[in-house]
């Protein structure tokens, strides 16, 4: 009788689970393909999103390719590029984004994915990051300094947040209107300690590490943190993206400065 039982319960949760599913806030997108210095992160990224997900009541699709381009990208609320630059998708996909974000659609790149290789081969792509990737020296502790506290991605950072990183150096902007949501401190670490036979010299006091902007018709969150695959496991990183992501996804949480 318990095992009858049991076996109507484990049915009922099953006939249920899709409807559940179905009511989360927002649908998100999370695409995570491996490449040659981004790998091991992902595993441990994936069930922390999905703890996320659970935490916050969206829902969540996990890609380890990008197949998901091919066919309907509307459902999704917000795309997550995590560690996945624009130049892993095909033509064909390409044109699909564009489309997803000239909709209304979200995106939040994350890291990896503010990388364009060859430049100039998307000039959409690299205006929707927001700034061409120059070089960055090792992995270092800085300081990370709040410049938008009234930006979702910021609410769970301290005014001064000591972070250890990949300090990604960046081009002017390619676009107007992108609002520096973090910055580092480069009098906090050695701009110049990077690989033999590369040059690296800083951006100086104004050298931004996450942003967003509104952006043919979407919203685009980017973040260059997240290297070290430690760092998907640390809570006040994960609240920053979450803080993206919620954005990025409802445009939602953004609180205007007192006049």
């Amino acid at each position: 009788m318990k095992t009858v039982a049991a076996l109507l319960v484990l049915c009922l949760a099953l006939c249920l689970a899709p409807t559940a599913r179905a009511e989360g806030q927002f649908r998100v997108l999370v695409v995570a393909v491996p490449n040659r210095y981004h790998h091991d992160y992902a595993v441990v990224a994936q069930p922390r999103f999905e703890q996320m997900a659970r935490r916050h009541g969206f829902d969540l699709d996990w890609a380890w390719n990008t197949a998901h381009f091919d066919g309907d990208l509307s459902p999704y609320h917000a795309i997550v590029l995590l560690n996945t630059p624009g130049d892993e998708l095909a033509p064909a996909q390409r044109g699909a984004l564009e489309r997803y974000v000239r909709a209304g659609g979200g995106v939040v790149a994350v890291h990896r994915a503010l990388i364009f290789n060859p430049p100039g081969d998307w000039p959409w792509f690299e205006k929707l990051v927001g700034r061409a990737f120059r070089i960055h020296p090792v992995v270092q502790t800085a300081t990370v300094r709040v410049e938008d506290p009234g930006f979702p991605a910021t609410f769970a950072l301290p005014r001064r947040w000591i972070w250890s990183d990949e300090w990604y150096e960046f081009g002017p902007p390619l676009v107007e209107g992108l609002r520096t949501v973090l910055s580092v401190d480069e009098t906090s670490y050695d701009p110049t300690r990077i690989w033999p036979g590369q040059v690296a010299h800083g951006m100086g006091d104004a050298h931004p590490v996450a942003w967003y902007h509104a952006y043919d018709g979407g919203r685009v969150f980017a973040t260059a943190l997240g290297h070290p695959p430690a760092a998907y496991d640390d809570a006040t990183y994960l609240q920053h993206l979450y803080g993206g992501i919620w954005w990025a996804a409802t445009g939602r949480g953004v609180i205007a400065p007192a006049d």
